[in-house]
């Protein structure tokens, strides 16, 4: 049996995420109370109508108990040999404030108290703060639409395989802050920065002109070979402690030269033994990377 379990921010995409999975098949529940997991699990299990897929929504209009025995809950079903994901989505509180403002809905928190918007918000993190430590996978929906996020649920969710790792590599602007599901962040603002030349301004680290300029800079190939060594020294030990995701976010002033150039070239370096995808945060571009012998290393 395959368990899905979906929290996070109210706002952030939940409902988004939990019509996703019921579209491929899974046998879909929103707002479950965190108690009945094991009894949902011996229903769908042992009577009538057996699943085999299970897709849960478990927010902060559970009873507080609950939240705080959540990591214990999680323990036990997996102890029962149940293949089971926390998927935990989350959101820039700007944004969510603002997505909050456009619908009019009120937030959950305030139905039955005097909290503000923003309270609430607050509260919710807290409330949530147990399952978001224990998540398997974080997605910041800040910057997504409707559409990348029910394909990122379709990916890196449905298509869940244990044991394999997918290493997502994400370049971004530190101007426009530091990625949310970031798992670990390396800063290239230290490298020679093309923005400085008019004529190179136009172009991003994707683009011939960008790519030769900086690999005319031995910085540059000196840290994107850092990075690499880095991570070929302990990816291997993510896997074994049974990571199935890992985002390793590069970050340079605005996110369009140096970190597009080096999230470039080491996704093409790591997608001859990992799957990998490819994210520029403020390009907008979303993609899978193919293992291309012939690419440079």
């Amino acid at each position: 049996m395959q368990l899905v379990i979906i929290s996070g921010r109210s706002g952030s995409g939940k409902s988004i995420a939990l019509q996703a999975l019921e579209d491929l098949g899974f046998y879909a529940i929103d707002n479950l109370p965190a108690m009945l997991l094991d009894a949902l699990i011996d229903e769908l299990q042992q009577g009538e109508a057996k699943r085999t897929s299970i897709a849960v929504s478990i927010d902060a209009r559970n009873l507080p108990a609950a939240l705080k025995r959540f990591p214990s809950l999680l323990e036990d079903i997996r102890a029962r040999g149940i293949q089971c994901q926390v998927v935990y989505l989350t959101a820039d509180v700007k944004v969510l404030l603002e997505r909050y403002s456009a619908t009019r809905r009120r937030h959950p928190l305030t139905r039955d108290s005097e909290m503000t918007l923003a309270e609430a918000i607050d509260s919710e993190e807290t409330a949530l703060s147990r399952i978001h430590d224990i998540a398997d996978l974080v997605i910041d929906t800040s910057q997504l639409s409707v559409h990348d996020l029910r394909g990122r649920i379709a990916e890196q969710v449905a298509h869940h395989s244990s044991g394999q790792l997918m290493l997502t590599f994400e370049s971004f602007g530190f101007k426009r802050g530091v990625p949310l599901d970031a798992d670990m962040v390396f800063d290239a603002r230290c490298l020679p920065n093309p923005y400085w030349d008019p004529r190179l301004r136009k172009f991003n680290g994707r683009d011939r002109e960008i790519i030769e300029f900086l690999e005319d800079y031995p910085d540059v190939t000196a840290l994107a070979n850092d990075i690499r060594d880095w991570l070929e020294r302990w990816l291997p030990a993510y896997l074994a402690s049974n990571r199935s995701y890992l985002t390793v976010a590069i970050g340079c002033t605005g996110g369009q030269h140096r970190s597009v150039y080096l999230t470039e070239h080491l996704a093409r370096h790591f997608s001859s033994h990992y799957r990998v995808r490819l994210r520029h945060r403020e390009l907008g571009i979303h993609t899978a990377v193919e293992d291309d012998a012939d690419a440079p290393a």
